[in-house]
């Protein structure tokens, strides 16, 4: 009879230690994008276009979204790793954005942004190059 007992009594405690299911976490909706890709300076979205606002007062040409997700389009000028002077536009969302450079020898460069001061940014092209950019 114990034994029939110790039996049910293990049956129970490996069935109550049974692993909780946890549901994947929902992906909350939103119109922030989660990277900046170059091809979001050339259009506005209707979404970003109900914050769009521009305060002459910055550097910046304009900025959308709300507190704590501003994206900002700045104009930028600079030099590669060479010397070369290369200038543009970008958007950036916090440390992060991305945009397009030209020069004189090549029309249009898709770059990769990092904040590294104020005003100043250092960026990367797709083939790895470095350039050294401020805004205007």
């Amino acid at each position: 009879m114990l034994k029939n007992y110790l039996i049910l009594f293990i049956v129970f405690v490996t069935l109550s230690c049974k692993k909780a299911f946890n549901p994947p976490a929902q992906k909350i909706n939103t119109f922030y994008k989660e990277v900046i890709t170059a091809d979001d300076r050339k259009v506005i979205t209707p979404e970003e276009a109900k914050t769009y606002y521009v305060d002459t007062q910055y550097h910046y040409k304009y900025r959308t979204g709300n507190s704590g997700h501003y994206e900002y389009n700045y104009n930028v000028k600079g030099v590669n790793i060479k010397g070369d002077s290369v200038f543009g536009n970008i958007n950036v969302e916090g440390k992060y954005g991305a945009g397009i450079l030209t020069n004189d020898s090549i029309p249009e460069l898709n770059i990769k942004t990092e904040w590294i001061d104020n005003g100043k940014l250092k960026a990367f092209d797709e083939k790895g190059n470095e350039y050294f950019l401020i805004v205007q």
